[in-house]
């Protein structure tokens, strides 16, 4: 593949938490040792991208300006030295950003090469620029479900499109979920989707409603993407040896919890990031869950998309997101050439 790299690029760039996004030109970053350049097709807006915006960081202190972007998909054009960014040199890639590094709202970005999963031909651009975080967590939460031998589970945040994944796989593997969201409106979505089991955080009743829900299941496993109050609720509602998975937090305030139910309780709370988890499996283990990711995302993995938008309107579609979150993903274009707007 030939492609000339031009010096400057178009780039997303936050310059303090929960500031105005900035359009400007900077420069094309290049790879090092180990990573690749990655001319970005397009990326979603993700609740996660949501939290780095208003501050928070998953991995300590953000250094500003940066380029906002957890997610996206595109053809690597560069690479720096080692065997697998070789491999990708020309491939079309789902990828996720360095932790620590600018993110894939810009027209390029290097990230490790670990961090990118070459697309089958028979996988879009656009579905692959949402192939990383919402699928692979959902495929992670029922591995651990199932090597846990949870025989139900509890899903906050559920009319979310994750939620909506973990719908459809708990459907598929025989595995009741309890879908907790907050809005009558959402329990009308979860039952659309096929939801047997959901229940309003908003009813006074709630916590007894999930305790009697979580008994006549056996739910055991409750996955808190929320945190602050949510946290204690689940703590209230967990069964004896019950585990809580704290994988989020949505509502950007700390989980404080009474420790004495939890000790009375034998709760286990366990903390989980992704690029932990993925950090934790061979190249042949990512492989496979790569494939398995690919091969349903028409289906169980499938992501709706709300609007589509040129990535200079990213202010606009963070706005548009935050005011309807459960309406399916902003998409934000960075290369109309490989991902169209309808």
């Amino acid at each position: 593949m030939n492609h000339s790299i031009p010096q400057t690029m178009n780039a997303i760039q936050l310059d303090e938490p929960n500031g105005k996004l900035v359009w400007r030109k900077i420069p094309v970053p290049h790879p090092q040792s180990g990573r690749v350049l990655i001319r970005m097709a397009a990326s979603p807006i993700n609740p996660s991208d949501l939290g780095a915006l208003f501050g928070m960081s998953y991995t300590g202190r953000r250094k500003y300006p940066f380029t906002p972007g957890l997610e996206g998909s595109g053809t690597v054009v560069e690479v720096g030295a080692g065997l697998m960014p070789r491999l990708l040199k020309g491939r079309r890639v789902a990828c996720s950003a360095l932790p620590s590094g600018d993110g894939a709202w810009a027209e390029y970005m290097v990230t490790s090469a670990k961090s990118c999963v070459p697309l089958r031909k028979s996988v879009s651009l656009e579905q692959g620029a949402m192939m990383v975080v919402n699928p692979l967590t959902a495929l992670a939460m029922l591995e651990i479900a199932k090597r846990g031998k949870h025989r139900a589970m509890v899903n906050t945040a559920a009319a979310s499109a994750l939620g909506g994944m973990i719908l459809r796989l708990g459907k598929r593997h025989r595995i009741p979920v309890i879908h907790v969201v907050r809005r009558q409106t959402q329990v009308d979505v979860i039952r659309g989707r096929g939801g047997e089991h959901i229940l309003n955080s908003s009813d006074p009743d709630f916590v007894e409603q999930l305790r009697t829900a979580a008994k006549q299941l056996r739910a055991t496993l409750f996955l808190d993407a929320i945190g602050d109050g949510m946290t204690q609720q689940l703590v209230d509602a967990a069964p004896f040896g019950g585990t809580i998975l704290l994988y989020s937090c949505l509502s950007q305030q700390k989980s404080i919890i009474d420790p004495f139910t939890a000790l009375v309780k034998g709760l286990h709370f366990d903390g989980w990031f992704l690029p932990n988890w993925l950090a934790g499996k061979n190249l042949f283990r990512i492989f496979q869950l790569s494939r398995r990711a690919q091969s349903l995302l028409g289906t169980d993995l499938r992501a709706p998309i709300h609007q589509r938008l040129p990535l200079s309107d990213a202010q606009k579609g963070v706005g548009t997101y935050i005011q309807n979150m459960t309406a399916g993903k902003i998409l934000l274009v960075a290369d109309p050439q490989e991902v169209g707007f309808l």
